[in-house]
């Protein structure tokens, strides 16, 4: 057993060792798009958040319009009806009037046309302002249903994202206090290893306990197929002291994140075009480089989980 270990990590070495300067490139070239996705991912993010504010505001303001309108429609029916009682009263009026005078018969005649166009003008005003009533109830309708809609694909993506996290946290609980944490932000899930539970110093073969945990990490990702897996690879600051075969630490840390997404290959259920490897250095540090503790949780690998966007687009798009 110990044997076929050895040759297993003398072949990770020799492959991860020889990568070639295209495939180094296509890295790079992935890791760059990968960055571009995660940044449209944050302005997704905003513009979803955005787009929910300026729904609400303007499901408010229609709330306020349609308020308006109903006592507007109220008060045009309470100027009809009084309208109509004082045309009743003055119709009763004529009647009398019309076997007395013919001079009051003549002013109630035109009396009674004046109110009988005041009447027509408020009926006509009754219906104009209910047609715009109707207009604001479905437009506030169709407000409501997108705010709706917008808070359950958020709601939707955050419960994925935790069930995935904890998914993750019950693969790898073995792990914990062994320098593996898992967290959620930022609609993302991130699995941090510290170097001491993957590397050797100076070198970019897993060991054994790191592999382990890759693979069960990676049996938690097969069942996952719509998550995108970003690899990183970090270092402190220190200068890099190691074999020939390393420029520094970005190539270092770039080999550990390959080797990495080596392991996870090995699980052929993982879709492959969700994989990307990439080498930060010493450029995203956690801690401080001014301690001996803080270097230690610099140098890492971060596993970045992130959603796809198909349906956040989708209701952007519908704007």
């Amino acid at each position: 057993m110990k044997n076929r270990l050895l040759t297993f990590a003398l072949s990770s070495v020799l492959l991860t060792a020889c990568v070639s300067p295209k495939v180094y490139k296509d890295l790079e070239n992935k890791y760059a798009d990968l960055k571009q996705e995660n940044s449209d991912l944050a302005d997704a993010n905003a513009a979803l958040l955005q787009t929910k504010n300026a729904t609400s505001n303007d499901f408010i303001k229609l709330k306020s319009e349609y308020d308006k309108a109903v006592d507007t429609k109220n008060k045009l029916a309470a100027d009809l009806l009084a309208a109509r009682s004082n045309y009743n009263t003055l119709k009763e009026s004529y009647d009398a009037l019309e076997k007395n005078s013919s001079s009051a018969l003549s002013e109630n005649t035109k009396k009674n046309k004046e109110l009988l166009a005041q009447l027509e003008a408020k009926e006509s005003a009754l219906a104009s302002e209910s047609a715009r009533l109707e207009t604001l109830k479905a437009e506030l309708e169709n407000r409501s249903q997108r705010v709706a809609e917008l808070e359950s694909v958020i709601a939707a993506k955050d419960a994925s994202m935790t069930a995935l996290k904890n998914s993750i946290s019950s693969a790898l609980t073995d792990f914990e206090g062994k320098g593996l944490t898992v967290e959620q932000r930022d609609g993302k899930v991130y699995v941090s290893m510290e170097n001491k539970l993957l590397f050797k110093p100076g070198s970019w073969s897993v060991g054994q306990d790191g592999a382990k945990a890759v693979k069960q990490l990676g049996q938690v990702l097969a069942n996952n197929p719509e998550i995108s897996v970003l690899i990183e690879g970090h270092t402190d600051n220190d200068p890099f002291k190691g074999t020939s075969q390393i420029t520094g630490n970005w190539d270092l840390s770039t080999k550990r994140a390959t080797a990495i997404v080596n392991i996870l290959e090995s699980n052929k259920t993982i879709k492959r075009d969700n994989l990307t490897a990439a080498g930060r250095g010493e450029f995203a540090p956690i801690a401080s480089n001014e301690t001996n503790e803080g270097k230690a949780k610099n140098r890492r690998i971060e596993v970045i989980l992130t959603p796809k966007l198909d349906e956040l687009s989708r209701l952007l798009e519908k704007r």
